[in-house]
């Protein structure tokens, strides 16, 4: 069977189980899981196969014209290269893994053929996305994603938040498709094609003519994408939908397709010195913005998703700088570690036995009752916090070692002043990874909050998995750093002396700052969870606590539901805190510009339609009425009535055209 034949099935065979498992799933249920799990794995391995074939040599390429369009044609065409054939292991490994964890996760849940049918159409759409070689077939893949999530983060519609968040995912993508779709057009109308190698081809030449206009328009859809500033607001609050979407958005799917798209199309950004100033300053502002909101949450997995926006603001800034092989080796290398926190942390909600006790300050005694989610969780902790030599430090060095090479004026694909930007920003994002990384490690398995009932151990589909992504959180960047530039573009992705010095010590900072003001707070409030504030009144810990319990109220009515007062977060950032945990207040920003203004111009649509409108409608059908009215009661059936008005009309006649002739 020949490589491209493997690379069609990869996506292929995912969309073929949604396809069966949406007709099957109320006929035969007993099919549903193997439809949900096999086809992925099948994938996976062809995946890995279609990678080890390509080993990073050239590009495998392959078209045949989708329909003659007598202009810009449309292909069906393959463009599979290093990026994209570890890309696609990563999402196959992500979904299979997502997928068996689901049969134990939602295994009661009357919805889960439809949701298992949308993950599997999910994973179809991101390998589309991956392996094309056609923007078109690209943008395809692009929005099926953006539909599946609205489903899936919408998954407990019997919930407010979750419709909500759903709802607010799908707007806020979006608003950034609309300038994509722009941008690829106009990209196409340069280039005079929408295959991905010509466009390469034809931005290396030169050719051109709008350059700064079409990497603006495309950075909007990957901003929406990829969660980053501004529009990265939608990302915490779609954590309504199941824990394992998450860990699927977060880890290999949905906001990794941006990042993708700028590496895959990065000559198209080098192309425009000012869009490569407009991504450091995005990826500046996301990374140092998420961290400090990361470090203010008090539900775990909004912590989590913080996290990735930091993350992928790490990426994008690898991609200011113009090194494309560090931004994908720290999409592989999160794509593993996220997974894992993202599966670990449903372990710990499912423990509890519902999605509400997701509060870090509520847990307690979790690290004896979820062993697992303990230990590898720890390990992606220790990874997301860039500790060596966990994989999380090598993709993370990466990054700031080719800002580094930037600031020392040794490329010429971006300013020296992107590269001190995502410099100073990823040494400062690295501080705060680390303080919300140790502060949720603390929370969550040495907490003093309440104690959740005991629901018993976990299944063995969802533990297991977590062992799984525990290997390449450990391993992968060890192995990683010294071949993934055989399959890139050969560009050096060791860590370097001083950024790794630097970006570790600040990291362990961060860590024992964060444990040294835990246990200051853990002492103060050693009596009783409420007792900061009878006996430290004016203490830290008295006026941290007085907050939480006043922001919370009156969810905490007494000692048993209060939550642990010693979180080390509202001391770290002390006024900062309240505006940190809403997000700096973004969403009331756009509120005020967006949406109270399309709700005032849909009052004032529905107030014209109601009184202006329907006056008109029903105006019209009025007086044809009344005119009816009146026809039908001069319509008597009385003969001599009938004569009487033609006489009198005919005198009437008679008189006016008398009358005319006189004055004539």
């Amino acid at each position: 069977m020949t490589t491209t034949t493997l690379a069609v099935l990869v996506p292929l065979l995912p969309f073929l189980g949604a396809v069966a498992g949406l007709l099957l799933g109320r006929t035969a249920p007993g099919f549903v899981r193997p439809l949900a799990v096999l086809p992925v794995l099948t994938s996976l391995v062809l995946a890995a196969l279609v990678a080890v074939r390509q080993g990073g040599d050239a590009a495998v390429d392959a078209a045949t014209e989708l329909t003659p369009t007598g202009s810009v044609p449309i292909e069906l065409a393959l463009h599979i290269d290093g990026f994209a054939a570890l890309v696609a292991a990563l999402v196959c490994l992500v979904a299979g893994c997502v997928q068996i964890y689901s049969t134990g996760y939602l295994r009661d849940d009357p919805r889960y053929p439809s949701y298992a049918a949308l993950v599997s159409l999910f994973t179809s759409a991101m390998l589309l996305v991956v392996y094309t070689g056609d923007l078109i077939v690209l943008l395809v893949g692009w929005e099926v994603m953006g539909i599946c999530s609205y489903f899936l983060v919408g998954h407990y519609w019997e919930t407010p938040e979750a419709r909500a968040a759903s709802i607010k995912a799908f707007l806020v993508t979006k608003l950034g498709d609309v300038p994509f779709l722009l941008g690829l057009f106009a990209l196409a109308t340069d280039t005079g094609s929408f295959r991905i190698t010509k466009v390469l081809a034809t931005v290396e030449q030169g050719g051109l003519d709008h350059p700064t206009l079409i990497a603006l328009l495309l950075l909007a859809g990957v901003a929406g994408k990829s969660a980053q500033f501004p529009l990265h607001t939608w990302l915490p609050d779609a954590m309504a939908g199941p824990t394992p979407v998450s860990a699927l958005i977060h880890a290999a799917t949905m906001v990794a397709a941006g990042v993708y798209f700028v590496a895959r199309l990065l000559p198209v950004f080098e192309a425009s010195q000012a869009a490569m100033v407009v991504l450091a300053v995005m990826a500046a502002v996301t990374m140092v913005g998420s961290g400090l909101a990361a470090l203010a949450q008090d539900d775990i997995k909004r912590v989590l998703a913080y996290s990735t926006i930091g993350q992928l603001g790490y990426m994008t800034g690898a991609l200011a700088v113009g090194d494309r092989g560090a931004a994908v080796f720290h999409l592989l290398s999160h794509g593993a570690f996220k997974g894992l926190l993202f599966l670990a942390a449903g372990v710990i909600i499912h423990a509890a036995g519902t999605n509400s006790l997701a509060a870090m300050s509520r847990m307690s005694h979790l690290r004896d009752r979820v062993p697992d989610a303990f230990w590898t969780m720890t390990v992606a902790l220790l990874a997301l916090a860039a500790i060596p030599p966990f994989s999380g430090f090598f993709s993370k060095e990466s990054v700031l070692g080719a800002a580094e090479h930037v600031t020392t004026g040794h490329t010429e694909h971006a300013p020296g002043a992107a590269g001190w930007l995502i410099l100073v920003s990823g040494l400062l994002t690295a501080l705060l990874t680390a303080a919300y990384a140790a502060r949720l490690w603390l929370l969550a398995f040495r907490g003093r909050g309440a104690e959740a009932p005991d629901h018993g151990r976990q299944p063995l589909s969802m533990t297991v998995v977590l062992w799984v992504l525990a290997v390449p959180s450990l391993a992968l960047g060890g192995l990683a750093y010294r071949t993934l530039p055989d399959w890139f573009d050969g560009g050096d992705l060791a860590p370097t002396l001083v950024t790794s010095v630097i970006g570790t010590g600040v990291a362990l900072a961060g860590g024992i700052v964060t444990y040294a003001a835990w246990r200051h707070l853990t002492a103060l409030t050693a009596v009783t969870p409420l007792g900061a504030v009878a006996a430290h009144p004016d203490s830290d810990a008295g006026r941290i606590e007085a907050e939480a319990i006043a922001t919370h109220a009156p969810a905490y009515g007494d000692v048993a539901s209060a939550p642990d007062p010693a979180d080390p977060g509202r001391l770290l950032l002390g006024p900062l805190h309240r505006h940190a945990a809403v997000g700096f207040h973004l969403d009331a920003v756009y509120g005020a510009l967006f949406v109270r203004p399309v709700q005032a111009a849909a009052s004032l649509v529905r107030f014209l339609d109601r009184e202006v409108v329907d006056t008109y409608v029903r105006g019209a059908g009025t007086l044809p009425r009344w005119l009816g009215i009146a026809v039908r009661r001069a319509q008597t059936g009385n003969v001599q009535t009938y004569v009487s008005a033609l006489l009198a009309s005919t005198v009437v006649l008679a008189v006016a055209a008398l009358l005319v002739a006189s004055g004539a």
